[in-house]
């Protein structure tokens, strides 16, 4: 065993090895201090007599004050504070035994000058312990130089990242870049401000670090402009795990890439940690669609909740494979069930939600690829899209689930495409099978695109910069609103709890985002430039616009507890709409006529326009 670690569990476990000691030195200290240097003999006795005393006192003192339960490994300023309420109550307990004696002649300046030192003798023992257990950490295998980093951020910023670091072997902070010119050559925790950061690449390679660590908070302008600015300079840009990635099994890494969810500037989602525990802990939840991007994070967050029983239901044999092999790693002690089925095939729906008698059901089984639908594939998106959310409608009803959550879309909004218009109709199928069951809450989450969903413009920019370009945008002014896979299936969850039966929830989206400063800043994420991968404009495609609506003209909503969740005031579906719906679909046979197909669809969604770049 290394001797260090046997002496670091020995220290932390039994620190009055070490306070003993320093206390009675402390002791004596003060009278040699008191008398100049040297201690007269009438006072030795005094000394001698009174050493008991004082570590006793002292021992009582550091025990109210709970300072021996302190790990010195991670001792802090906090815990300095502890000990220093600790010599004073000892302190004081010393005082009242000594001059209760009634001692003649005793010296009463020693007991200020006894606290004293104790703190200054035990803080020192404290601080050097944690000094040589970091510099332990630092270590370095041999033949291994550590790599010079640079930290960009404010002093506060660059100050936490200086203390996560101190648990990364294999790094040397060459210095801190901070955004405030007046920062330069202040110093946090003995590392010296360099500059600023418009003199990055000028600082990193008088440094000779080919690393930089943005410590600023994602989605600041100074985490945009260190990557526009100098991704392309031969620096290596990486960044601190967010808080929500320490819970994810085996994802966390001390230092990672930045990502370009860090650039948005989304804040954590708050969620209600008690009542979604009271909904899912404990209860069987079936998902839908729980192979895909969404889906698959609702099936993570869920088993993070506590279910006993998660089923999963996707068409893809293969999705729901991986999930499984993922889910069982991550979650063990949880039961899984792993079903492929077709929502559409509504009996295969009702055997497993009568074997498996869900509480809650939550449907993100759909087709989502505006232009596919638009194309040759219209009745697929409203046999998948409208008659698959009303066959688990249904069947959560009948089963007696308490909650229903179908996963809806802003492109439902003044629709311009058929799979637009296809989510609207699911809305209303949805409002329409609530009367008929009224055990079960029927709730819909309206949400932008999703980063690094399966079929989203992310995955196939990254593939096209992997190609050398060029990137394909359709439109130079087209925009979109974006969150994170994670904070939608958080806020799915949140409205699915709090909502009330033929609601529908829209999601605070926050400042859209133009596809083309999207596509810059992943080519930059890429270490590349637009010289090096250009980005060409192709034209909008078959339903698709350059802006996309949260609500419809005619809607109003109204705000929740929740800050970023609001209620669509919408007019409700009549109650023989699913019926009328379900029997339209099946009328129009599996290959209608496009003209067909959109006339009923402008029918039953008035606000549907078909866009001019489809039919």
């Amino acid at each position: 065993m290394n001797p260090l670690h046997a002496l670091r569990r020995d220290a932390t476990s039994k620190s009055w090895l070490v306070d003993l000691p320093l206390i009675a030195l402390a002791w004596w200290l003060a009278f040699w201090l008191r008398f100049n240097l040297g201690l007269p003999w009438p006072y030795f006795d005094h000394a001698l007599l009174t050493t008991p005393i004082a570590l006793g006192g002292m021992a009582l003192g550091l025990a109210l004050a709970r300072v021996p339960r302190q790990s010195w490994r991670y001792v802090s300023l906090a815990d300095l504070r502890l000990l220093a309420v600790g010599v004073a109550l000892g302190a004081l307990l010393t005082t009242a035994v000594v001059m209760g004696l009634r001692i003649d002649g005793f010296p009463r300046s020693v007991f200020a000058i006894s606290a004293v030192l104790t703190l200054v003798l035990l803080a020192g023992a404290r601080a050097s312990w944690r000094t040589l257990v970091e510099r332990e950490r630092a270590h370095v295998a041999p033949g291994q130089k550590p790599r010079p980093l640079l930290v960009v951020g404010t002093l506060d910023e660059a100050d936490h990242a200086l203390r996560t670091l101190q648990n990364v072997p294999g790094w040397q902070v060459a210095g801190i870049v901070s955004p405030l010119a007046a920062d330069r050559g202040r110093t946090v925790q003995g590392v010296r401000v360099l500059g600023d950061v418009s003199a990055l690449a000028a600082i990193a390679g008088a440094q000779h670090a080919a690393t930089v660590l943005l410590a600023s908070a994602p989605g600041t302008a100074l985490r945009r402009e260190a990557l526009l600015r100098w991704s392309g300079a031969g620096l290596q840009l990486l960044t601190l795990p967010a808080p929500d990635e320490w819970l994810r099994p085996g994802q966390a890494q001390p230092l990672r890439r930045v990502r370009l969810e860090d650039l948005l500037g989304r804040t954590p989602v708050q969620l209600d940690a008690q009542g979604l525990a009271s909904l899912f802990s404990g209860q069987t939840v079936l998902v839908t669609g729980a192979g895909g991007s969404i889906g698959a994070e609702l099936c993570r967050q869920v088993a993070r909740l506590g279910a006993a029983r998660l089923v999963c239901v996707d068409v893809s044999e293969y999705a729901v494979y991986r999930l499984e092999q993922e889910l069982r790693q991550a979650f063990a002690a949880m039961e899984g069930v792993y079903c492929t089925a077709d929502v559409r095939d509504v009996q295969r729906l009702r055997a497993i939600a009568l074997a498996q008698r869900p509480a809650v059901v939550l449907h993100a089984a759909a087709y989502k690829h505006v232009p596919l639908m638009e194309v040759g594939n219209e009745i697929e998106a409203l046999r998948t899209n409208v008659l698959g959310t009303l066959n688990a409608a249904r069947v959560a009803g009948e089963v007696g689930a308490a909650r229903f959550v179908l996963v809806s879309t802003d492109k439902a909004v003044n629709p311009t495409s058929v799979m637009g218009a296809s989510k609207r109709l699911a809305e209303q199928v949805v409002q329409a099978v609530a009367p008929q069951h009224p055990g079960t809450q029927y709730v819909s989450v309206r949400f932008g695109n999703v980063l690094g969903s399966s079929g989203s413009v992310v995955p196939l920019f990254t593939a096209q910069i992997e190609q050398g370009g060029p990137v394909t945008v359709t439109h130079p002014d087209i925009v979109r609103y974006f969150m994170t896979i994670a904070e939608a299936a958080q806020l799915v969850l949140q409205a699915g709890w709090m909502g009330q039966s033929r609601q529908i929830f829209v999601l605070d989206m926050g400042e859209p985002m133009k596809i083309a400063e999207l596509a810059r800043l992943l080519i930059r994420l890429s270490g590349k430039n637009e010289a090096e991968v250009p980005i060409a404009f192709t034209g909008l495609r078959p339903g698709e616009k350059l802006f996309e609506e949260l609500l419809a003209d005619d809607e109003t909503t109204e705000p929740t507890p929740h800050p970023k969740l609001r209620v669509a005031k919408v007019a409700a579906a009549a109650a023989d709409a699913a019926r009328e719906i379900e029997a339209w679909i099946a009328a129009l046979g599996v290959a209608p006529a496009a003209a067909e197909l959109r006339a009923g669809l402008r029918q039953r969604v008035p606000e549907y326009r078909p866009s001019s770049t489809g039919f």
